[in-house]
């Protein structure tokens, strides 16, 4: 079993910055894709950010320029760098780990979301 647990987020104000965390434990034999989603109230999940375990990374258009996903292979931990805080960036935002266990079976795992609220 894979567990991933997110934390950094919080209450800030529009042009503020946030550095979220997320990281894995349990039974991981290797971790390939990572990243970050978020759903804001009465919206559908939408992807923010992704990066490989080779360090290529993917930006949703509205982010572009002012996140910047990172990842520490050795602790196995992603990093969401939000500078320049909108209010529309309101959301829980939840991490993703395309994990490949011990026993070499893949599964996508996801966290449980940590909140981050830009006031204006």
């Amino acid at each position: 079993q894979v567990q991933l647990v997110e934390s950094g987020g919080g209450l800030v104000q529009a042009g503020g910055s946030l550095r979220l965390s997320c990281a894995a434990s349990g039974s991981i034999f290797s971790i390939n894709a990572m990243g970050w989603y978020r759903q804001a109230p009465g919206k559908q999940r939408e992807l923010v950010a992704t990066i490989t375990n080779r360090g290529s990374t993917n930006y949703a258009d509205s982010v572009k320029g002012r996140f910047t996903i990172s990842r520490d292979n050795a602790k196995n931990t992603v990093y969401l760098q939000m500078n320049s805080l909108k209010p529309e960036d309101t959301a829980v935002y939840y991490c993703n780990a395309d994990v490949t266990s011990r026993d070499y079976k893949s599964m996508l795992y996801w966290g449980k979301g940590t909140l981050v609220t830009v006031s204006s």
